[in-house]
């Protein structure tokens, strides 16, 4: 069976190429397979907080409505921490 190849974006293409000249890598599969691995760490670490995390800030949250946070609070601390996240980056 013949796979059909997608040439991957010109920025994508960009960063396995940095990767591979900076030694670390010796070819592109090597590449993306990190980054594989990465992301299923990742969704792996994700699907933990959702099922380990998240029933029990719920039922703390029953316990005493207090410690509730409102969406715009939560949302405004979200953007925050993504635009400090985005300056260290820089």
């Amino acid at each position: 069976m013949m796979r059909n190849q997608k040439a991957l974006p010109d920025q994508d293409e960009q960063f396995i190429q940095r990767q591979l000249e900076s030694g670390r890598y010796h070819d592109r599969n090597e590449v993306i397979h990190a980054g594989l691995r990465m992301l299923e760490e990742f969704e792996d670490g994700l699907e933990r907080w959702i099922h380990d995390e998240i029933p029990g800030r719920y039922a703390e949250l029953q316990r005493d409505p207090s410690k509730a946070v409102s969406f715009e609070d939560a949302r405004a601390r979200f953007e925050s921490k993504h635009r400090d996240a985005l300056a260290k980056d820089k």
